[in-house]
Order: structure tokens, then sequence, then C-alpha cells
């Protein structure tokens, strides 16, 4: 008796995708609680593509950027939420926009490049799966899958070609002008680099996508 009792109680495939549908209505139709307050128009194309596809949805986004945060007097262990953002831009920087935010730095503050993270939860494991490939496959080598207790499959879309260096510390710039300057030109290689990826992926996306549509 019980263990026809335990087999009733398991999900079917039906109940499974019934439910990822819901998280994926409610999900969608939640303001967007970044910073920003929208897609960043880099990833915009991407994150419309997997959206429009049953399989997949997005949760979070964020395209690349170059940032300058202040983060008081803790050394270099720099946490986002107990800090000061002095700049943030998800194009190529110039030495003097830095060089100005650096003068409102009472800590430590650091420079960063962060490439694309996106988040996407995905109906079947299958999906993650397939997705996983195309993401390793367009240069984001660190990208992962998790599965949550209630069957919720996620994948994460990153890289490692992230930047980060100190400038100051106690609100003493540490480095000089030239040397500011030189970073920049690395943290700005590395968003071309991130972009091209992008591309990667878009275009690698749309080739899956139309994959899973012939065979269906």
């Amino acid at each position: 008796m019980g263990k026809w009792r335990v087999q009733a109680l398991r999900p079917t495939r039906m109940d499974r995708s019934a439910e990822f549908s819901r998280w994926k209505a409610q999900c969608l139709s939640r303001a967007d609680l970044s910073r920003k307050g929208s897609v960043d128009e880099d990833v915009v194309d991407l994150v419309q593509l997997l959206n429009a596809r049953e399989q997949f949805f997005t949760t979070s986004s964020c395209a690349g950027r170059i940032l300058l945060l202040d983060g008081g007097m803790n050394g270099f262990e720099v946490q986002k939420q107990n800090c000061c953002w002095l700049l943030v831009t998800h194009k190529p920087c110039v030495k003097e926009d830095v060089v100005v935010a650096l003068k409102k730095a009472s800590g430590d503050a650091v420079l960063k490049f962060e490439p694309l993270v996106l988040h996407v939860q995905c109906r079947q494991l299958q999906d993650a799966q397939l997705l996983h490939s195309v993401a390793v496959d367009s240069g984001f080598r660190n990208s992962g899958i998790t599965v949550g207790k209630k069957g919720k499959t996620m994948l994460a879309v990153r890289s490692t070609h992230s930047l980060e260096v100190p400038l100051s510390h106690k609100g003493k710039l540490m480095v000089t002008e030239e040397y500011i300057d030189f970073l920049l030109n690395i943290a700005n290689q590395k968003m071309e680099e991130n972009k091209r990826r992008i591309g990667s992926f878009i275009m690698n996306s749309g080739k899956m996508i139309k994959m899973i549509h012939d065979s269906e």
C-alpha cells in the first residue's frame, strides 16, 4: 500500500512542465530590480531569444561592465553590498573618468572588469546540458548547472576573463595615472572580447533552437 502511495505522489512530466510554465510566467512578469532597471543593451537579443522558447527563461543578467568600487577600509576584501559604486559603465572607459571618480574615494578603491553573467532556468536537465554546451563553445567556460531541492534546474553562464586591481588605500592613490591608463586598455580589450563571446553565444543559441525546432 505504501509503495503505491509513494508512486502516486511523484510528479509526472506534465506536472513538472506546468510548474515550470508557472515559474516562468511569474518571473517574467516581475519588475526588474537591478540598479539599471532594464536588461543591458548588449544582451537584450540573447535574453529575448531564450525567453521566447518554452524550455528556458532568464532570471538575471549583466552584459559585462567596468566599475570602480570604494570598499571602505577592509583591505582587498571588497564586498559589493558594503561598498560605494564610484563608477560603472557597460561601454569602453577612459582614464579621465576613472581619475575623477577616484577623487571621491575615502577607502580602498578597486577597478574591476566583470564579464557576462547570465542565469537561465531550464525546464529539464537535458535542456540545461544542451545550453551549457552552447555557452562553453561560445567561450563561457566557467558556466555550470545546479539543481535545487524543488527540481529547479539553473544554468549560470560565466567566464573567467575578469580583472580586479586595487588603486587606492584609505583614500590615497597608490598608482600613477599612466598605470590607470594601462589597466583601462586591458579592461577595454576584455570588454570587446566579452562582446565577441556574447555574439557567438547568440549565434550558437540560434542554431541550437533551430535544431530543437526541427526535431519537434
